[in-house]
């Protein structure tokens, strides 16, 4: 009898190698980013860890074994899910590993729009001193955190800091730790206005598609800065493009976009009021350390008593 096989698409340290064979000491485990050595075994994985497109050539068609993937990112947005779903394949995210980087991201993004260190860096490399009318501060403002999971909570925590209200819009509304004001998303309209800073966390599914538009930058304060590190097609670019060169908005950090990389042509690349990071909000030194200790192993401890995976179990329907 052939043993059972997990693929892991990623280059681990050894100890983290070790540590996965200690839970699964009978199974052949398989790990590298290099299709070359994961492409033989992927049909027979009963697991994948980190999904990689090519793998719907091996493991979404007859005679794959596939019963779960652990993904290696937040977002599942990229993935076959309606396939998954139609092989009863059950899916868990990477969702929580973030709250850190992401978190210090956006306060460095809210940070240097507010304090003008972009504006400061450029006049840095042309040896021009100049104060560049700085004025605001962060303190005691108001920012809407629009998706409430863990890095949204966290943002607010940090917020905390700086005494700033917090307002959050989450789907079910419920209250959370350090957000003063709950709301749903289909009171967004009530929440804009309201807010110095907004902060988009949320992951892309139908209902978030384009949530962002000539609208809703309408509805904020022209003073207010727009933070995305969720997903770019969350935003409708061409309309925050327009809401950033018609001053409907004072500024906007963006790691995200609808398409990346960014278009060399795109007018974002350009703009005094904005700053842009390449999707690197979540990148860490500890990234591949807390997915697999704080996420995987405990999921596969589930997995081995015939249980499905709890931890990060992504619902089909909602789409994350």
């Amino acid at each position: 009898m052939s043993k059972r096989k997990i693929v892991i698409t990623q280059n681990l340290k050894p100890e983290y190698i070790a540590k996965i064979k200690k839970i699964i000491p009978d199974w052949d485990v398989i790990a590298g980013k290099d299709p070359s050595i994961w492409k033989e075994h992927a049909k027979d994985a009963e697991v994948i860890a980190g999904w990689r497109k090519e793998l719907a050539d091996y493991c979404l068609t007859s005679g794959s074994i596939l019963q779960w993937v652990q993904t290696w990112s937040a977002g599942v947005d990229s993935l076959p899910l309606e396939k998954l779903q139609s092989q009863n394949i059950k899916v868990t995210s990477a969702n929580g590993v973030h709250a850190y980087p992401i978190s210090e991201t956006i306060f460095a993004l809210m940070l240097g729009l507010t304090r003008k260190i972009h504006t400061y860096v450029k006049n840095q490399q042309t040896k021009t001193w100049d104060h560049a009318h700085l004025s605001l501060e962060i303190h005691e403002k108001t920012i809407g955190v629009i998706g409430v999971g863990e890095i949204g909570r966290e943002t607010a925590r940090i917020a905390k800091a700086f005494g700033m209200t917090v307002l959050g819009v989450r789907h079910s509304g419920k209250p959370s730790d350090f957000v003063d004001e709950m709301y749903r998303p289909d009171q967004l309209d009530q929440v804009l206005p309201k807010c110095d800073y907004v902060v988009v966390t949320l992951p892309h599914t139908q209902e978030t598609h384009h949530l962002f538009g000539e609208q809703q930058f309408t509805q904020m304060k022209p003073s207010a800065f727009f933070i995305n590190i969720g997903r770019g097609e969350i935003v409708i670019e061409e309309e925050l493009i327009s809401a950033l060169q018609e001053g409907t908005i004072a500024g906007a950090g963006l790691d995200v976009f609808e398409t990346e990389p960014l278009s060399t042509e795109s007018p974002l690349w350009e703009m005094e009021n904005v700053i842009i990071t390449p999707h690197t909000s979540g990148a860490t030194e500890h990234y591949n350390k807390r997915v697999v200790e704080n996420i995987l192993i405990p999921n596969l401890e589930t997995y081995l008593t015939g249980q499905t995976p709890g931890i990060n179990l992504v619902n089909f329907r909602k789409g994350y």
